[in-house]
């Protein structure tokens, strides 16, 4: 199956809205990877009730920001978007996993965002996801 020949229209307006909401996304991630980096007062006590160690907080900002690099270069935007998710994945089960039923749709909210700039930045996806016209 070529994806190169199944391409769905893309116009320029969909590039741009595709890029302006891809941003957005990319924004709130630069500025939690870093509250990682500098982390503001009380971070540990809320990573301690999340049982997250302090420690690792500096790796964790460097996959964030990673991730959303490749995310915002448009030939690794895909891969940056499957990493996005998986790292998102992770955020969520935290939230669940200590009953914080409040933060919990937030990661999945900004992945379903993220894959809504990438899929109107690149048309090739159109041709995966199982829609029918």
């Amino acid at each position: 199956m070529q994806l190169e020949n199944q391409r769905s229209p893309t116009t320029r307006k969909m590039i741009w809205a595709g890029w302006i909401v891809s941003v957005l996304p990319a924004l709130l991630l630069c500025f939690s990877a870093y509250s990682k980096f500098s982390p503001p007062p009380d971070f540990e006590k809320q990573l301690a009730t999340m049982g997250w160690p302090a420690s690792i907080m500096f790796a964790l900002g460097i996959v964030e920001l990673t991730c959303t690099i490749l995310y915002l270069i448009p030939p690794t935007a895909v891969l940056g978007a499957i990493l996005l998710t998986g790292y998102l994945g992770g955020a969520t089960a935290t939230h669940v996993r200590v009953a914080d039923w409040g933060h919990a749709p937030i990661p999945v909210s900004v992945g379903i965002v993220i894959w809504i700039g990438v899929a109107l930045r690149d048309g090739r996806l159109w041709s995966l996801i199982p829609l029918r016209r």
